[in-house]
């Protein structure tokens, strides 16, 4: 696991030098941004499910980070929103999935967009998943985090801020208290 989380940090490193270039930046803006700053690692188990038509793997939502890669196995059971439909995310052997996040959304101002997924459940299985979330956690003996918002490289007269400034744990207290209720994170950050 050691060896998989470092090899993920430097993948989270190398995408967001490709972020930070799709935007017009630096190529280290993001990272030294500390949008990188650190991970989490989460395995989910989802056993064979005898109903899978009568509940969920996962409910909707979007992920509270700058960005999700995601490992799944061969089962599958990963949807994403496009256009209202529900689409299968199949998977390929020896690939990730890279997920925008909210976080990224809001200092991006929109530029790049975090995407609403689920997981189905199945009545093979069991189906695994390695699951990683690059967010800047709080710090956990002071309980302050950097303030956030709109990057102002990427707002202008023409392109105003669409949110307000806010701490990591601000954002994540908000998240965690909600829940994966279907709805976006975003709303009471909002101007």
């Amino acid at each position: 696991m050691i060896e998989y989380s470092k090899k993920i940090n430097d993948l989270g490193f190398t995408i967001f030098e490709l972020l930070s270039e799709a935007l017009g930046l630096n190529p280290s803006f993001l990272k030294d941004f500390n949008c990188a700053e650190g991970h989490i690692i989460q395995g989910h188990y989802y056993p064979p499910c005898s109903g899978p038509e009568l509940t969920l793997g996962v409910s909707s939502h979007t992920d509270a980070d700058f960005i999700t890669l995601l490992l799944q196995d061969h089962i599958g059971g990963l949807q994403v929103l496009h256009e209202g439909q529900w689409v299968n995310v199949p998977p390929v052997h020896g690939a990730l999935v890279v997920n925008i996040g909210d976080l990224l959304q809001l200092i991006t101002n929109s530029k790049f967009v975090s995407v609403y997924h689920r997981v189905i459940s199945k009545n093979i299985g069991p189906r695994i998943s390695v699951v990683s979330f690059f967010v800047n956690t709080p710090d956990p003996i002071k309980g302050e985090s950097k303030i956030y918002g709109p990057l102002k490289e990427l707002i202008s007269e023409e392109i105003p801020p669409i949110y307000k400034n806010f701490t990591i744990k601000e954002f994540l207290d908000y998240f965690y208290a909600k829940g994966l209720d279907g709805n976006s994170s975003l709303e009471p950050f909002k101007l």
